[in-house]
Order: C-alpha cells, then structure tokens, then sequence
C-alpha cells in the first residue's frame, strides 16, 4: 500500500509538473510570440478578419492621409487621401497585403503591437483588443504635393523626387510617377481587388513601384559628386588643376568619351582647369580620367561606400532602398564610364539625395526616416524618432569645399539657369539611355539659399537635360522654405 501510495504521489508530481509546463509554454506563445507567429509567411490565418479591425490613422502635418471607416457589417474599410500623391509614403492595406508605412507600422495602426498593450500580463495571455495607434511622419504635405506636381507636369515616362532634412534625415518628401490610388485596391471585395492589382501589374512603367526607392537608375553627372569627393580624400582641393579636354580615351576603351556638344569651344576643352570649374562645367573628360587613372576605381569605390552604396538602406522597419553601385573593376574603361554616371552605375533617387545632404551636414550622411511619432489611441507617444548618422561621407572640411562647389553651379555652371531661386547649390545630370527617345534627368541640391537645411534629388525620364530637373528642385525647395 505503501508502494502504491508513493507511486501515485509521483504520477500526481509529474502530472503536475506537465501541467505548469504546458501552461507556461502557452502563456509564452500567446504572450510573447503571438506576433511573430501570426506573422509567419506560412501562417495563412494572418489575412483572415484582417478587416474587422478599425486601424489607426497615418498623417503628415495634421492632415489624415490614410484612415479607416466602418463599412456596416462589422468590417473597416481603408481610406486615403489624394493618393496618388502620397501613395509612396502610405502604400495600400488590402485584403491580401501591405506596403510602405502600411506595412512598416502594421502592429501600430491594427493596435496589436506589445507596447500599445497595458502593463498587464494578462491583457496579453487573454489577447484583448488595443485600439489601433496613429503613426506620424515626417512628410510636410504641401512639399510633397509639389514634388508629385513637379512630376506630373514634367511629361516624364518615370519620375521620382526625394527631399529630406540634411541634419536629421527626416523624409519631408517622397513623390513616385507614375502613381496609384490605393483606394482602388483597399476595396472590400475580393473580385475587385484582384481585377484592380491585375490592372495594376500590367500597366506599362509600374506604377505600383516606388521609383524613389525601389528602382535603379543611372545617375549620370550627379554622380561626379562622389567621384569630386574621392578627388578631394586624395589631397585635390577646388583651386587644383585636373586633366580636361575635348576627348579622353581610357585604356581598353573602344571609343572615347567626350564632353558634351555645347562644351566645345568652352572651358572644358582646355587641357587643364580648377576643380571648381570642371564640377561646374560638369567635363565628362576630368571625371572620366579620375575614375580609369587618378584617384582610380578603388579611391571613387571607397568615396561611393562612404555615401551609402553597396548596402541596403532602411528608411523603417521592413521598409528600405535597394542598394546603389559604382562599378569595382580593374577595367579603366568600365571605371571611367562610371564615373561620370553611366555604364553600371546605378543608385536610387533617395541614395542620390543623401549625396547632396552632406554637402549641407558637414560632411555625415543621416539615416533616412518616414515616422516621427507613433501614438496610442490615448494620444500617448509610444516612439519618437531618434535621429542617428549613417556614414560620414567628407570631413568637415572637404564638405564645405563641396558645398563651395555646388553653389558654383548654379552661379556659374550647368545650373546658372536656377539663380535667383529656392535653389542655393546643386549638380546637374543628364545620362543617355540606348536606344530610346529619352534621357535620365537629374538634379541634386540643397536650399533654400537662406537657410540650405534640405537635400533634394529630381530624377524625369524625358528628352531634354538635367536643368530641366533642376527647375523642379526649385518648386520643392520653396514648398519648403514657406
């Protein structure tokens, strides 16, 4: 009996122990993996009742760009305003997935994000709904506005324009083209979402694609920033002579590169100038040779690490900028092409804005943000944005010589067509595209002159040169100085 006892007593302690076991196993998947698990790619359950849930707004500068409303049978549908503008920024909630901030910020605006939930433990295990938060950016409408304006107006195949705040990275503006409604997509009904997404896909250009971020493009001269800024670490300064010339052949080139046609006659033809000036005058020869022979590709490599190229760039969580490239080759003539902005080198508007940013940050390069401030319902702030570096591009002192640089631009150079305006220093690019009707349009800057706190960078696919970009940083820059 004994015997019998003492088993029971142990069958009594192992069961026991299972049982806390299994209650603390699913008190920690309930309570702290919930998320991770509901997020799962595999988890199909995640897009069920996805709209019975009444998300909190996203809004920039007071204003309400996306929200959700009760449809009447217990479901929410989403809403936003002029979508086609701020599309890029809030990206669509539909029944099948998210983009952009939707996405970023999903556990915020759906209230299922731990730190919306009460201190309670319990709160967690019983899973209790928390009302959806409100995510804030850093978007100042009516920049953005004028920068899908600057766009649309352009006649551009594709077009993009990032402007952010040099000394915080603060995103102001973001504007893509061509753009969507995400409306057409947020729609409660399956069949209609489908047909609208099939639409979508199928339109020429993708318009579901933030060209700001997602896609790649040759940066043409912009691009001789960088290769200044790899001139200016090998010891050259504004006042130093480089090679010019009408015509430069780098070893292993099958052709040469020449400066443009309205150059001849012009100060790019002389066999040597100022740095200031051949960034000026934007001399395809100077860049050209800097990249196949002085500094060289491993100096202008190190230069493009140091803006941000090669690597992906998170703007937010689960939101980032596919990485731009600068050629790493041992070939002069692929190097020399680069340099100036063609062959293989690639980058993002947004990459190419953080370029220009530096010029007006001393020299350090901020990591790019869309969130100011996330709030619970209750109005609480949840987080605030930290603003932290990125890289460091120049010195101190090598940035004021290429903010120097800039200015001469616009005073004297490619972009003397912008005195007088929102524009304080920038650099003109144009890169040919062949085969097409069409050139990559750029322009990169800062401003306004007063008070040269944001970078800007333009990018029109259309006939026609980089000023012509450069007038459009002009409407974004005073959009921002009102």
């Amino acid at each position: 009996m004994l015997g019998t006892d003492k088993a029971l007593r142990r069958t009594w302690l192992v069961t026991l122990v299972m049982i806390l076991a299994l209650l603390a196993n699913v008190t920690y998947v309930q309570g702290f993996q919930a998320g991770e698990l509901r997020d799962d790619a595999l988890n199909s359950r995640q897009y069920q009742n996805r709209n019975r849930v009444q998300r909190g707004p996203i809004v920039a500068g007071g204003v309400r760009l996306a929200w959700s409303e009760p449809a009447g049978d217990g479901r929410y549908v989403r809403r936003y305003r002029e979508s086609e503008t701020f599309a890029p920024v809030t990206g669509h909630f539909s029944l099948f997935t998210q983009t952009a901030l939707e996405n970023a910020e999903n556990h915020i605006l759906d209230g299922s994000d731990p730190r919306l939930v009460t201190t309670s433990l319990l709160d967690r295990v019983l899973g209790r709904k928390i009302p959806g938060g409100t995510v804030e950016t850093t978007i100042r409408p009516d920049a953005q506005r004028a920068a899908y304006a600057v766009l649309r107006d352009s006649g551009a195949r594709r077009g993009a324009v990032v402007a952010l705040d040099a000394a915080t990275g603060a995103i102001v503006a973001m504007a893509s083209y061509p753009s969507y409604d995400a409306n057409t997509v947020a729609t409660l009904s399956s069949r209609d979402a489908e047909r609208a997404f099939d639409r979508l896909n199928a339109a020429p250009r993708r318009p579901l694609l933030n060209k700001a971020t997602g896609e790649l493009f040759p940066p043409g001269s912009t691009f001789k920033t960088i290769s200044a800024a790899a001139a200016l670490a090998a010891g050259d300064d504004p006042s130093t002579r480089v090679r010019a010339g009408r015509s430069y052949r780098p070893a292993g080139a099958g052709q040469a590169i020449n400066n443009d046609e309205g150059d001849i006659g012009g100060l790019c033809d002389r066999s040597a100038v100022p740095l200031l000036n051949a960034y000026a005058e934007s001399c395809n020869t100077t860049f050209a040779y800097m990249g196949a022979e002085q500094p060289g590709n491993a100096a202008l490599v190190t230069a493009a690490r140091r803006y941000g190229f090669y690597e992906r760039i998170e703007i937010e969580r689960g939101m980032s900028a596919a990485p731009s490239s600068f050629p790493d080759t041992d070939q002069p003539s692929l190097s020399a092409l680069g340099a100036i902005g063609q062959g293989s080198t690639v980058a993002t508007p947004l990459q190419m804005a953080l370029v220009a940013a530096a010029s007006v940050n001393e020299g350090e390069v901020m990591s790019p943000y869309l969130v100011e401030r996330l709030r619970g319902a209750d109005g609480s702030t949840v987080e605030r944005a930290n603003p932290r570096p990125l890289t460091r591009a120049l010195t101190r002192a090598q940035a004021r010589q290429m903010n120097r640089m800039m200015r001469e631009v616009v005073r004297t150079g490619t972009g003397e067509r912008l005195q007088g305006s929102a524009v304080a220093g920038g650099k003109t690019g144009t890169a040919d595209i062949d085969g097409v009707s069409y050139n990559d349009r750029w322009f990169i800057g800062f401003g306004p002159p007063d008070d040269p706190r944001y970078a800007v960078a333009v990018l029109t696919e259309a006939d026609g040169y980089g000023i012509e970009s450069g007038t459009g940083a002009a409407r974004v820059l005073a959009a921002l100085a009102d």
